[in-house]
């Protein structure tokens, strides 16, 4: 098929679930042709997978010191250079839409009529799974900021619905020759401020945190070391930790539960998404939630032991089958074969 698929840029969980499913749709023999939304070319990285791709404005969601400021989003918002770009969008000859939460090719699709496929966790919203208490205008943009005829929602568990496991890299599949250190924490809280997250590790020095965020070089401060964005780097820190903290997002938990590794979750504040994520972990016991940077709850996580491996499928392998089948109604049938 000649697939237009669609990717939002402001979330690096984004780009690594799509950069799989477009690895694999090629693979399969389909013309697969993408666009980038919601970030500038020049800060996009480690996206070689997807060329050749086209980056446009989009849409994304802002945030400010660990909340959403929905006030923010509205006054970014460039309603008439979206339209533009969905009015010049060349889509002749595309067969199906797919959308990872990109606006732009979602309202194409629709205002086309071009079969559409949302890919991705907020489409897992669409079935009955956990969902925080959140305020009307979150939940709104939630299910239509970029929705689509068809969905190939994730989670990390299956709640008996129609939806797949995480998508995960294809390195932590492989044999694991790194030794796991205790002791060793990994910490990606992007929305936070390094001085922040600096005071909250700091009384805890006999722990070692690999922090990932807001710095402009590598750099060690005693047992706290700070570390620009490398997808192998960071690959490689979450192999060898016990522990991760992180927001809530989806991909990072998921890559961390696959591997068993104890999760920490801080969800960004008014985003109902991380919220909801937040609440499904406890629920399902697969870790903890903290609402702000709290040190007491880090203190009681860190005495916690390990938990076991979930060790998704290769849920791509599923997603790519039930794309290139064209019986895009059987969904049920290869989400369920993706569990077992």
């Amino acid at each position: 098929m000649k697939i237009l698929f669609g990717v939002q840029g402001t979330g690096n969980g984004h780009i690594s679930r799509s950069r799989e499913l477009v690895r694999k749709l090629r693979e399969a023999g389909h013309d697969v042709d993408v666009i980038i939304s919601g970030r500038k070319a020049e800060e996009l990285k480690e996206v070689e997978i997807f060329e050749p791709f086209r980056v446009m404005k989009g849409m994304t969601l802002v945030s400010h010191k660990g909340k959403m400021s929905y006030i923010d989003t509205m006054i970014q918002l460039d309603l008439a250079r979206l339209m533009a770009d969905v009015a010049l969008l060349d889509t002749t000859g595309t067969e199906l839409v797919i959308t990872d939460f990109d606006p732009v090719t979602s309202m194409a699709a629709r205002v086309r009529n071009i079969p559409s496929m949302g890919f991705g966790h907020q489409y897992a919203f669409g079935y009955d799974i956990p969902l925080a208490h959140g305020n009307i205008l979150a939940k709104f943009i939630l299910m239509n900021f970029a929705p689509a005829r068809y969905n190939a929602g994730l989670h990390w568990h299956h709640f008996n619905q129609p939806i797949f496991p995480p998508v995960i890299p294809p390195s932590l599949y492989e044999k694991n020759s790194k030794r796991v250190i205790n002791g060793k924490v990994l910490v990606y809280l992007p929305f936070e401020e390094i001085e922040d997250i600096t005071v909250l590790m700091t009384p805890f020095d006999q722990f070692e945190f690999y922090i990932y965020g807001k710095v402009s070089e590598d750099r060690d401060d005693g047992h706290l070391h700070f570390r620009t964005y490398s997808r192998l780097g960071f690959l490689d820190d979450l192999l060898e930790c016990d522990g991760v903290v992180c927001n809530a997002g989806f991909e990072l938990p998921g890559e961390a539960l696959h591997l068993g590794k104890k999760l920490l979750l801080r969800p960004l504040d008014g985003q109902i998404e991380q919220e909801s994520n937040a609440l499904a972990m406890e629920e399902l016991g697969y870790g903890m939630a903290m609402h702000d940077l709290d040190g007491a709850v880090l203190a009681d996580w860190l005495q916690l032991p390990c938990r076991e491996p979930l060790r998704f499928s290769k849920s791509v392998d599923f997603i790519a089958e039930w794309i290139g089948s064209g019986h895009w109604e059987e969904l049920p049938k290869y989400a369920a074969a993706s569990w077992s």
